[in-house]
Parts: structure tokens; C-alpha cells; sequence
């Protein structure tokens, strides 16, 4: 087959069933793997493989999920809090701390692991920093969990990505918040185009660019810009909320609004159209769900603490190889204080998957203080929109 035959056959089968990690959302329709850009057919081969494999995967883990409420469906840890940057508005980086050894990881994975963990997501920090993260990848995918990993993108370039598709890899998300490099963030379309160009033509997993709106965000106009270049580069586009410390929201004006609902709609693939919870964010309303938080989703720090999220560190922090299935348990009939204008929606879209059964009826227990935290923070949108 030509090169152009197989571009028109492609065109003919856009859609693709597909979940994505952090930003919210498990069911997501996006292009099969090949996208709009120049990758070679061994490219493109692999990358459909992978894609294929995957969401078979993660099809029998929704399926388990659906079936049991025993076990968590995604986990987001932490194998280094350093950064190579420094965001004016992140309150989950430093500048100083030394990665997880490699074997502190695998222990924790095994657990996780052991929990009948499906999804683990690698954050940060900034976890490219981290000097055997391939290694890491590879532990996940032998325990049979499907990898995801969202990164700052600057460490990467051809050889990087060539390591993470050998590694196992099948997520990747960036977050974009400007065009060009300001005061608050150097995560610029202009300094990352061509890290995107590279994902495009060499990533086997599957790439999300997340572009910013809200409080702090100068232009509005710029998300809707990063959103065009990924899916002009056969990239998927999610859109996340700027929300405060406490992960809480802050209403969007007007045009921030229809911004919002353009890039939601953009590709016609995003689940989180059908979901009031984006819609209810945007506006500054609360949402009605029952967050399973230290259950169903858990944030597993650098120091090995569980939390219920990334913006709720010390509830419950307890260290993961103490965290039993009686606390689990117990988390996911605790009402949550902070749910009803919550704006993390990964954590919401895990939610959905239990919102329909088992009212909570406990209160949380006490916390410990975590430690200081600038006044914003970005929100893990997921799912693109898991």
C-alpha cells in the first residue's frame, strides 16, 4: 500500500476508544495513533500496536473496577518533588530533593501492585529528573499496571522518547501554559514546539498537551492556540482550570467560558463533554459527586505517603506500606469536605466510576499539616480528559 492509500484509510477511521491519565477521563475519542504528522510507517505501526494493546487493557480494568470496589483504579506517585523549573503558580516542586532510590520505587509499585492497582500515573517534580526512571517504567508495566507519566517535556528530545517507547510507556501528558515564556511560566509553546514535533514523530504511547485557563493565565487566547497546534500535529488537547492551593475553584469570565467549551470540543473526541463536572468547574459550581479519594484514587508521595490528592496532602498521609484494605475501606465511605468545588477531575473521572452506588457517610479523620503552598496551582485534568 502506497503512502497516500494508507493516509486516506486512516482518515477513514478517526476514532478510537482511549483513556487518558491525569486529566480526567477514562473514555476519550482520538485519532488511532498516526495523527497529522510525518512519523515513519515503523512509527505508525507500533504506535497502533500499543495503542491497540492498551486500551484492551484498560477496557478489563474499567470493567474491573465496575465489578469491584476492593482496589484502586489509579494512582499518581512520586519519584522525585525536584524540578528543573520553578512555576510561580505550582506548589509541588523543589529545587533540592534527592529522586527515590530505585528499589524504595519497586517496593512501593509491588504494593500498589498487590492492591490490584490498574493505572499508575509518574508525576512530580519533574520525574525525567529521576536518573532510572526507564527502569521504573518497566516495573510497572512487569506488575502488570498501565504507565502513564506526565513531564514539564523540556529533558526531552528524540533519543529520550526512543528510551521511554522501549521502556514501555503508553501515556505521556505536558502542560502548556503560554505562548511565549513569561514570569510565572517558561511552559511556552515557543520553548516546546519542537519537543511536540519530536513526540509526534517518534512516541509509540500516546501524548495529551494541556493548555491553562483561569486566574494568573494573562492571555486566555493562548490556550485555545496550544490546543490547535496539538491536534494539527495529530496530538490529543485537554484543557485544565487554574485552581487555588486547596485545589478549590475560581470561575472563569465569559470569553474564558467559550474558550473553554471550543477546546472541549474541539476534536469531537473529548468524554467530558457528557460530563457536568468540566462545565460545572468552568462556571464556578459546585458538583454534586462522591470523591473516592485514599481509595480509588490515591497520591502516593515522595516520602511514601498516602494522600488523598495532590492538593490534600496530609489527609490521610499515612506511610503506603501501612495502608490496609479496612483504611481503604474507610476512605471510600468518607465524605470528602473539599469535593463539592474540587477542580482536580482526574480524581473526579475515577469518582464516576462508584458515583452511582455506596453513599458516604464518614467523616474524614484528622490530617497532618502540609507543609506551605504558593496561592496557586494547576489542576491535573485528565483524561485528557486517566
Amino acid at each position: 500500500m502506497s503512502r497516500n492509500a494508507f493516509k486516506g484509510t486512516r482518515r477513514s477511521r478517526r476514532r478510537a476508544v482511549v483513556y487518558n491519565e491525569r486529566l480526567g477521563g477514562f473514555l476519550r475519542f482520538m485519532p488511532s495513533g498516526y495523527g497529522k504528522s510525518h512519523a515513519s510507517l515503523k512509527v505508525w505501526f507500533w504506535r497502533a500496536l500499543r495503542f491497540f494493546h492498551t486500551r484492551v487493557r484498560e477496557v478489563r480494568a474499567i470493567a474491573k473496577a465496575l465489578i469491584s470496589t476492593r482496589h484502586p483504579f489509579l494512582v499518581h506517585i512520586i519519584p522525585t518533588r525536584r524540578c528543573n523549573l520553578a512555576c510561580t503558580y505550582c506548589n509541588e516542586f523543589d529545587d533540592f530533593s534527592n529522586p527515590v532510590p530505585l528499589e524504595e520505587m519497586k517496593k512501593r509499585l509491588d504494593i500498589l501492585a498487590d492492591m490490584g492497582t490498574s493505572i499508575i500515573t509518574i508525576s512530580g517534580g519533574e520525574p525525567l529528573l529521576h536518573p532510572e526512571l526507564d527502569d521504573i517504567i518497566r516495573h510497572i508495566r512487569r506488575r502488570g499496571m498501565i504507565a502513564g507519566m506526565i513531564t514539564n517535556g523540556f529533558l526531552l528530545n528524540q533519543e529520550r522518547i526512543e528510551r521511554l517507547n522501549r521502556a514501555g510507556l503508553e501515556h505521556l501528558q505536558i502542560s502548556i501554559d503560554n505562548t511565549k515564556p513569561d514570569e510565572v511560566s517558561l511552559k511556552s509553546l515557543k520553548t516546546l514546539d519542537q519537543r511536540l514535533e519530536w513526540l509526534a514523530l517518534y512516541a509509540y504511547f500516546q501524548v495529551n498537551i494541556n493548555s491553562v485557563l483561569g486566574s494568573g493565565v494573562k492571555d486566555s487566547e493562548d490556550a485555545l492556540r496550544i490546543a490547535h497546534r496539538a491536534v494539527d500535529l495529530g496530538l490529543t488537547s485537554t484543557v485544565g482550570i487554574i485552581h487555588d492551593h486547596n485545589g478549590q475553584l475560581k470561575p472563569l469570565g465569559p470569553r474564558e467560558i467559550e474558550i473553554f467549551e471550543e477546546i472541549m470540543t474541539l476534536s469531537k473526541r473529548s468524554f467530558s463533554r457528557f460530563n457536568d463536572f468540566q462545565h460545572n468547574v468552568a462556571r464556578g459550581k459546585e458538583h454534586n459527586w462522591r470523591c473516592r479519594s485514599g481509595s480509588r484514587y490515591l497520591y502516593v508521595c515522595e516520602d511514601g505517603l498516602v494522600h488523598w490528592c495532590s492538593q490534600q496532602r496530609g489527609y490521610p498521609g499515612i506511610p503506603l506500606a501501612q495502608y490496609t484494605p479496612e483504611m481503604r475501606h474507610r476512605e471510600f465511605y468518607t465524605e470528602k469536605f473539599c469535593a463539592p468545588r474540587c477542580t482536580v477531575s482526574c480524581v473526579q473521572q475515577v469518582g464516576m466510576l462508584d458515583n452511582w452506588r455506596a453513599p458516604q457517610k464518614l467523616k474524614p479523620m484528622p490530617m497532618t499539616q502540609p507543609a506551605p503552598a504558593p496561592e496557586l496551582v494547576q489542576i491535573e485534568t485528565a483524561g485528557s480528559d486517566p
